[in-house]
């Protein structure tokens, strides 16, 4: 099943002995991305419920990934789709969207995608996907089909096969809840981490559950951290969170490379960066076992942004230390 299978793969780390670091590759669905499965999931969840008809215009807002994969599956059902998301969106996922047949609506501000997505679909009698309300329950959890299943089908034949932890960041919080719930319904000892980039408010609301937070900016992270709560985002289902400085972020993203010899995108870095510190404390604590962490889509998608130097510099700082600061961890 192409929606249950991708590739699990094992980072080789021998400075950290007896425990074995995994990244469950989403990149290789057809649409690039870990939401290639929230796309498909939100178009059924809309045709099921009768909100999806001949004709219907979609309309979502998005950083870009979900609205990639939207437009995918909009073409496939012949369907005129448009996407809502800020200026400062990376300009292959544009292409992209445009590619498969898709329209770009852009605002400036991320706070704005939600208000200009409600006002599409009322001016065109359309139907707003709001993948940030309908996407933790949008995923059958209890089912067969999930990530949740996925990575712990795969694990089975591993050295740990139940991980120590599973790392996620959040951009709607529909995966972290799919994790969450599902570990809880099986039962397992795995813990949820939750690594959240600079500017997004779920790490404050995990905290204090104040869901009127509110973040005057946006994250620099594309497809993950918010500037409001948002409702598919389960704080009860998640174990630990974690902040981690946008540098640190696309740090661990080149570092990555260097292992697996290909370019991945900067929330993959959150992850990664999530994992290794985890990793570590396990390493600490005389503990033997796994982690497991997403590597959400391929950094081709940011040759202009994450992988320019210039771009780097500018918007993200200097990721030297970070490096520095990797480089002694996994020794």
């Amino acid at each position: 099943d192409v929606y249950t299978s991708q590739h699990l793969i094992r980072l080789p780390l021998p400075g950290f002995p007896g425990i074995q670091l995994y990244l469950k590759d989403e990149s290789t669905h057809p649409t690039g991305s870990l939401k290639h499965r929230l796309a498909r999931s939100l178009f059924l969840y809309g045709l099921c419920n009768g909100w999806i008809k001949e004709g219907t215009t979609i309309i979502e807002s998005s950083s870009g990934s979900t609205a990639v994969s939207e437009a995918y599956f909009a073409r496939l059902l012949g369907l005129p789709f448009i996407a809502v998301m800020p200026s400062c969106t990376a300009k292959r996922k544009v292409e992209q969207i445009e590619f498969y047949g898709g329209r770009c609506h852009f605002v400036e501000s991320a706070c704005e995608i939600y208000a200009a997505s409600e006002m599409l679909a009322r001016e065109l009698n359309g139907h707003y996907m709001a993948q940030f309300t309908f996407a933790e329950r949008a995923t059958d959890w209890r089912g067969n089909n999930n990530i949740a299943d996925s990575i712990f089908r795969q694990m089975t034949h591993e050295p740990h096969p139940v991980p120590s932890y599973i790392v996620m960041s959040a951009g709607t919080g529909g995966t972290s809840a799919t994790i969450g719930r599902y570990i809880r319904c099986q039962g397992y000892d795995t813990q949820l981490m939750v690594v959240d980039p600079q500017n997004s408010v779920f790490l404050d609301y995990w905290q204090s559950r104040d869901a009127s937070l509110r973040s005057p900016v946006g994250s620099k992270i594309e497809g993950i951290g918010r500037p409001r709560v948002e409702p598919s985002f389960i704080p009860d289902v998640v174990d630990e969170m974690l902040r981690v400085p946008d540098a640190a972020s696309v740090a661990t993203a080149h570092w990555l490379e260097t292992q697996l010899g290909r370019k991945v995108g900067a929330s993959t870095g959150t992850n990664m960066w999530g994992a290794l510190q985890l990793a570590a404390r396990m390493r600490e604590e005389g503990r033997t076992g796994s982690v497991v962490t997403l590597l959400c889509d391929s950094g081709e998608r940011y040759l202009d942004t994450y992988y320019n130097a210039e771009w780097v510099q500018a918007n993200i700082g200097d990721v030297e230390p970070w490096k520095a600061q990797i480089s002694q961890l996994v020794k």
